[in-house]
């Protein structure tokens, strides 16, 4: 007979949205129960985040050697595709004793490995040795790499995420797919020497902001990845040690050949064999139906991260896993908002953002100023020679920050007082009053702000002013 266990929750999938809500109730000597079929961490730690920040910081070494000469050293970069490899492997094991079963069983967290499914509105079986009968049910199963129905791809190798780490060399890569997945790795792999091919059928970064996101695909460009936008992908097949990629733009055909394949062409949530017909649990291609508690149709089941929908980002999964948290644990009113929500592009430059750009505000009837400030015009880029980019932000024409985009070395660490500004509703003159230190790229940020205040000097009410003032003594 199947072990019946009775916690007060159950999550299903240990990725990080999964492991925070476990390891939250757990604090609380709440007893959860934590299933997983798959590896400790999820996508983020085995697939995602960790492995493709590890090989882009190899890259970047790489790159730093072979353009030492503008700082006046003779150096010259070292490609070492298995070695760079080993190094990726090796941050994964250094991180990976923090997600363990090990761990979490000894934070208190039942963890059942095995696929769970559900069997009633309040059971979950897990391959028929264990059944679970839980208050509440999280659903914390992620995501997993979408397949385009490419005709020959089923019968072509090829990569993706999931094995791209496993890649020992590439002598010419092609990427099918120009969103933040393709273009970060293809960065990586063109410094790390391998020739590289970007296929995008639209816009490549078509979800930011099109003037910053300009600038990546330039200095992409420059670096020697070849960047076929407005581009679809015909067929593909192996041809001896060669991959043929057909692809057609506008009236023409023509093929494109490689020696590997990876597709980044977006995600899909993993959904597939959890029952959840029986929950009476609604979803859809892009997941489960939840309501602005992360509640589903099934009040007794939250889905969170990647399952419940939305954009696919680690800090989101973790962001709704502490709403999850109020609501579930405190009974205190969680109510799920995306307008603070940033992210980054791990390019180099990188492309961070968060709020609406200038379009999406004058979409919604805003009346808006656009503020920017270049990293040319900043000392620190200009000693670390990494001028590329600039601030760029947008605000109501009474000051309140609508959002923020910024191009330019370590963009992602930037954006972080932005996202604090939208979402406590700062006016922008917060921004420009605030201490930053010299010399730092934060002064970029505080720069844009000052220029809200640019005609200030000019108005005459504030001269005649400063006239009355100075008669005073």
């Amino acid at each position: 007979m199947a072990e019946l266990l009775r916690p007060d929750i159950c999550v299903i999938g240990a990725g990080a949205g999964g492991l925070t809500v476990a390891a939250a109730a757990a604090a609380f000597a709440v007893p959860v129960v934590l299933v997983e079929n798959h590896k400790m961490g999820g996508d983020c730690l085995n697939y995602g985040c960790v492995p493709s920040k590890a090989l882009i910081a190899a890259a970047n070494r790489a790159h730093n050697g072979a353009t030492a000469g503008v700082f006046g050293i003779d150096a010259r970069p070292v490609t070492a595709f298995a070695r760079t490899s080993r190094h990726v492997h090796d941050v994964i094991a250094a991180i990976a004793p923090n997600d363990s079963k090990e761990r979490f069983t000894g934070l208190g967290v039942r963890v059942v490995s095995g696929t769970a499914r559900f069997t009633s509105p309040d059971t979950v079986a897990v391959e028929d040795a264990i059944e679970i009968k839980a208050r509440r049910f999280i659903i914390a199963t992620g995501s997993a790499p979408t397949i385009p129905p490419i005709p020959g791809l089923d019968a072509t190798p090829h990569f993706t995420n999931e094995t791209i780490f496993d890649l020992p060399a590439a002598a010419h890569l092609v990427v099918i797919g120009g969103g933040p997945v393709g273009l970060e790795l293809a960065q990586a792999f063109r410094r790390l020497g391998a020739a590289v091919t970007v296929i995008e059928a639209v816009r490549p970064l078509a979800k930011d902001d099109q003037e910053c996101a300009q600038i990546v695909l330039d200095a992409l460009a420059r670096e020697g990845v070849a960047i076929r936008a407005g581009t679809t992908v015909q067929s593909v097949r192996q041809t001896g040690d060669d991959i043929e990629v057909t692809v057609k733009s506008g009236d023409t055909v023509e093929t494109v050949t490689g020696s590997h394949l990876l597709i980044a062409a977006g995600r899909a949530p993993k959904l597939d064999g959890l029952g959840l017909e029986a929950a009476g649990i609604a979803y859809g291609p892009t997941g489960v139906t939840v309501g602005r508690g992360l509640k589903t149709t099934n009040r007794r089941v939250y889905a969170i991260g990647d399952a419940a929908g939305g954009p696919m980002f680690t800090h989101v999964a973790n962001y709704h896993a502490s709403l999850v948290i109020r609501n579930a644990l405190f009974r205190l009113r969680a109510k799920l908002r995306y307008n603070a929500v940033p992210w980054v592009t791990f390019t180099d430059p990188e492309l961070a953002h968060v709020g609406l750009n200038d379009e999406q505000a004058k979409q919604q009837g805003h009346r808006i100023r656009v503020l920017r400030w270049p990293y040319r015009e900043n000392d620190r880029a200009q000693a670390e020679r990494a001028t590329q980019g600039h601030v760029k932000v947008v605000t109501t024409t009474r000051g309140r920050i609508l959002g923020a985009t910024i191009v330019g070395a370590q963009a992602g660490e930037l954006i972080t007082p932005w996202t604090l500004a939208i979402d406590q509703g700062l006016n922008i003159r917060a921004m420009a009053q605030v201490v930053v230190p010299y010399p730092t790229r934060s002064e970029a940020g505080k720069r844009a702000a000052l220029c809200y205040f640019a005609s200030v000097p000019a108005n005459p009410h504030v001269r005649r002013a400063i006239r009355w003032l100075r008669r005073l003594g």
